[in-house]
């Protein structure tokens, strides 16, 4: 299992030749809380790997490193926008929320599928509401997996309905799927979820 200094350090360089050009820049971050140190606060673990703009950088990224069923409990995968952190303090999140599936039976291959769906219709601009969308993380636990795509703002219901139907259809899941307001998990631990498609 990869540590996330591994995963950084491993961080291939693309090929240098033709380019296919994404319509942003998306970037890749890594958290393993694994092995938390004593009293360090959440995200100390958190490290920004690499931010990519065309297809083939994306291909030698997921190829060589970005696979979530080759990390270990308690370590995190993001894609993000370029310069929106994976943390609810970041002033593109702060107003968001997340859609969340979790991941049970197969576990490890279906997080997989659904992470590189996931992955390709954000990088392939495939949401009508693709602004509103700040990334996804893809979390491996002991005993459940979880895949949530956070977006900026939790109150535009119609907007968040749009995405999570969109986003139900993309990881192909017939089970129903919940979003939940970054302030709700903040002010009150675990919460009831606001939307459902």
């Amino acid at each position: 299992m990869a540590t996330s200094e591994e995963v950084v350090a491993a961080a291939p360089a693309p090929e240098a030749g033709l380019k296919h050009k994404l319509e942003r820049k998306w970037t890749f971050w890594c958290d393993n809380q694994s092995k938390p140190k004593q009293g360090a606060a959440w995200g100390t673990s958190l490290r920004k790997v690499y931010t990519f703009d065309t297809v083939e950088e994306f291909w030698c990224l997921y190829d060589q490193i970005f696979k979530p069923k080759e990390l270990q409990n308690n370590a995190d995968f993001h894609l993000f926008k370029a310069g929106i952190e994976p943390k609810w303090e970041d002033p593109e999140c702060a107003n968001g929320g997340k859609w969340t599936v979790t991941s049970n039976i197969g576990r490890k291959d279906n997080l997989e599928k659904m992470w590189l769906e996931t992955l390709m219709a954000l990088i392939g601009e495939q949401f009508d509401d693709a602004e509103d969308i700040c990334g996804v993380v893809a979390s491996v636990r002991q005993w459940q997996d979880k895949l949530s795509l956070w977006t900026k703002t939790a109150a535009n219901e119609a907007a968040q309905m749009s995405i999570g139907r969109k986003w139900k259809e993309i990881i192909d899941v017939n089970d129903k799927i919940t979003y939940n307001f970054h302030d709700d998990s903040r002010t009150k631990g675990a919460t009831k979820g606001r939307y459902t498609v």
